[in-house]
């Protein structure tokens, strides 16, 4: 593994799954494999679960990590090619990554998108730009459009809950915010859970909420709700805004907030958020506080994702 920034780079899907487990069983069994070994976690946008987590996997390795908030600690960098920097960027990425290559052994990336330009985000220049200058492998923490080890986290969490011997009916459903936010927890979960293929899949979201097909194909998607969460095992509450005109809220309507009322037509689904969660907007009290819920051992979940994609990626070194 030379970079992780999407499935496509996870290779066999199951084999990193076991490896996460693994690690949970015996977090610090490979505590010498990053022995000498520094990783550099830069932050675009602020993260808590993301950044505790990674920083507590690579020290479960044996690594040492660093912590950079770019902008507010260092100076603002310019991605664009050709760039006139007469403006508020002081320094370019082609000059920093490459120094921050000579510092580290891995560079983790967190980026987040403007929601006004779709072609700008979903070029995701940001992290293709530490890709190309860094020279060392690239971990990403979240970008405009994906969030791969958030998606490997929730593919552990299925796998480790779900124990029958079918397929499970796993539902993304959409649900209300106060703000527009991106669509990459959904389009990574999506991709994930279709290149997973181990799962009957739906999606369900209002008018006008459609994802880009490069992620949601081979999912089922319906604009009912209520009929896709019938007989649902899992059922993954996220908002995102919309991405055909770009970066908008178009319905706010609290009907598609998940209630105790709603999953009794399911499996006696368990419910998954990737946090941080408006309270009784998105999801009731009554269910994230209800024994169904399992937002808490998703989370904690995290080490042991990042801890799997490290130790594949120090094996490849």
């Amino acid at each position: 593994m030379k970079k992780f920034i999407s499935v496509k780079d996870a290779g066999n899907i199951n084999t990193l799954i076991d490896s996460a487990l693994a690690y949970k069983r015996s977090p610090y069994k490979d505590k010498s494999l990053g022995f000498n070994k520094r990783i550099g976690l830069l932050f675009l946008n602020p993260s808590m679960r993301t950044r505790l987590s990674t920083q507590i996997a690579a020290q479960n390795l044996g690594m040492e990590p660093v912590v950079f908030n770019i902008g507010s600690e260092g100076w603002a960098l310019e991605f664009e090619e050709e760039a006139i920097m007469s403006g508020s960027t002081v320094e370019h990425v082609k000059d920093a990554a490459p120094v921050m290559g000579k510092y580290f052994d891995i560079l983790c990336i967190r980026t987040f998108p403007s929601l006004k330009n779709r072609e700008d985000d979903y070029s995701e220049l940001f992290i293709k730009q530490f890709i190309k200058y860094s020279g060392v492998p690239v971990v990403s923490m979240e970008s405009a459009t994906l969030h791969p080890l958030q998606s490997l986290t929730d593919v552990i969490t299925i796998k480790e809950t779900f124990k029958l011997k079918r397929k499970p009916k796993i539902v993304l459903s959409w649900a209300p915010h106060v703000k527009p936010l991106p669509q990459c927890v959904a389009n990574s979960f999506s991709q994930w859970i279709n290149t997973w293929g181990k799962a009957e899949f739906v999606i369900t979201h209002p008018e006008d909420y459609e994802l880009s097909e490069e992620f949601t194909k081979g999912a089922r998607i319906t604009h009912n709700q209520d009929e896709a969460l019938k007989n649902a095992d899992f059922v993954y509450v996220k908002n995102w805004s919309t991405y055909a005109d770009y970066g908008r809220i178009y319905c706010n309507d609290p009907e598609w907030m998940l209630t105790k009322d709603k999953l009794k037509i399911t499996n006696r689904a368990r419910v998954m958020h990737c946090l941080p969660v408006r309270r009784n907007v998105e999801l009731s009290d009554e269910v994230l506080d209800g024994p169904d819920s399992i937002i808490t051992q998703q989370a904690s979940n995290r080490i042991w994702a990042a801890q799997a994609v490290l130790a594949e990626i120090l094996q490849s070194k």
